[in-house]
């Protein structure tokens, strides 16, 4: 495994005093959140109820899950009332949270939690959370707890963590077939499951997949996120510094060398889509339809591939070069540092991470919860449904490599993408130097501008002065 950055062993001990504190609420069974009580009324008390505000965002699958946790909340309580708020995704609550407009409690991705901090948009839950008996050693994922700890303190609380895996049709990619014709597979444990493979069991896998001229081995989105798995685990680094990077670090020697043997994969355009396949078709919908054997992706996708019709598919981690890495994304939950009714929304916040909870979004299909519990459960591995193997969510997480906060992301995403692109799907010969070098140029105009400025020109006297 990896060794953790700077940045994240902090993160590491943070949450690790966070579980400290909270050592003594553990147990067999998960403590019950109890509610606040209210507060002293003086005169005749009111009987309407306190407003909650929750936002989530996600599809309308997922909006529904969380408004039945909402609907069971406030069914469990006279006192108080909770009203869901929608987002289409991520950046949209994210625009309104800055903007003032946050509700009492919601749901964040973890990319942007530096931003949150800074506008001082959010309060700590740590405290208000170990006072409701939220366990946040042995019930949670520890990558994803310490993924939202900063300042040695617990900002959010971690919520789902859904890390990159590689989806495979079954019937394109078929190890006991494969391994008769003398092609290289992953061996399966002493349970059956194929719980890693290398890049060379991959390729062979993509090659398998191709031997018929209408379908294609692999697909690979030619983007930062879908080329760091790969860089990660060949021991290369994507970024010229884990905590404050003014570059990419394309060029460096180990990430050119786990790029140059990914590449003679994902650069074969014998096992790759055709300009023709990818004109008329997404790669998820060429999946889906049987003409594309393997694409990366997270957990999300798994509702979208159970409603295709003839796929049988199953999921795998990322290929390994030197070491097992992935990526992924993690949310969480968070207070709003402006809300008037903190106790009451931290309330809501430790019902929602609860065992029955958490269950009901995690029937959709469409998260890992980070609630150790529920991710072993029949709820989430739903081993009656595809894919088979979803334990292979969970054994991805302590494998991901979290990516440090960078307030540029949208315009670096920008700047590098068609550099990426053409380093991935270009025809002819790559020049890998040249091309590594121009994607980690672009990249230093996005994260330190003011170093690759050119020095300003002392003005000197003309000859007839």
């Amino acid at each position: 495994m990896r060794p953790a950055s700077p940045r994240r062993a902090a993160l590491a001990c943070c949450a690790l005093i966070v579980a400290a504190a909270t050592a003594a609420c553990s147990g067999a069974d998960e403590p019950q959140p109890q509610p606040t009580k209210p507060p002293t009324q003086t005169g005749k008390p009111s009987d309407k109820p306190r407003q909650i505000t929750f936002g989530a965002y996600g599809t309308k699958e997922e909006v529904a899950a969380f408004q039945s946790v909402v609907d069971s909340f406030n069914a469990a309580s006279s006192t108080r009332e909770v009203t869901l708020q929608s987002w289409p995704d991520h950046e949209s609550a994210l625009k309104d949270v800055l903007a003032g407009n946050a509700p009492d409690a919601f749901l964040t991705s973890r990319i942007d939690l530096d931003q949150l901090v800074e506008a001082q948009a959010i309060k700590p839950v740590s405290l208000l959370l170990d006072e409701r008996g939220v366990d946040f050693g042995d019930r949670f994922s520890r990558d994803a707890v310490d993924a939202f700890a900063m300042d040695s303190e617990l900002q959010c609380m971690a919520y789902s963590v859904s890390p990159m895996v590689i989806y495979y049709n079954t019937d394109l990619v078929d190890f006991d077939k494969m391994e008769r014709r003398d092609y290289d597979v992953p061996t399966p444990n002493s349970e059956g499951v194929r719980e890693r493979w290398t890049l060379a069991e991959f390729g062979a896998a993509a090659r398998f997949a191709s031997r018929r001229g209408d379908k294609r081995g692999v697909w690979i989105d030619p983007t930062l996120q879908g080329l760091a798995p790969f860089i990660y685990s060949g021991d290369g680094q994507v970024f010229d510094d884990d905590r404050e990077p003014t570059s990419l670090a394309f060029s460096d020697d180990s990430t050119r060398a786990a790029l140059d043997q990914t590449l003679q994969i994902l650069r074969d355009p014998t096992l790759t889509p055709t300009n023709a396949q990818l004109a008329r078709a997404t790669p998820v919908q060429l999946f889906k339809r049987g003409e594309l054997a393997m694409i990366a992706g997270f957990r999300n996708l798994v509702p979208e591939l159970r409603d295709a019709e003839d796929l049988d598919f199953d999921v795998l981690p990322m290929p390994t070069i030197d070491s097992r890495a992935t990526v992924g994304d993690i949310s969480g939950l968070c207070l709003s540092a402006d809300s008037k009714v903190q106790g009451d929304a931290a309330d809501f916040i430790a019902y929602a991470v609860s065992d029955s909870a958490i269950s009901t979004v995690a029937s959709t299909g469409y998260i890992v919860p980070a609630n150790t519990e529920v991710a072993s459960s029949s709820e989430f591995l739903a081993p009656q449904l595809e894919p088979a193997h979803a334990g292979i969510y969970n054994d991805s997480i302590r494998y991901m490599v979290v990516p440090p906060f960078i307030d540029q992301r949208e315009e670096l995403v920008e700047a590098v993408t068609p550099l990426l692109e053409r380093l991935v799907t270009a025809p002819g010969t790559l020049d890998l130097d040249e091309t590594t070098q121009e994607i980690d140029d672009a990249s230093r105009l996005i994260l330190s501008p003011e170093e690759t400025e050119s020095p300003t020109e002392s003005p000197t006297e003309s000859p007839s002065e």
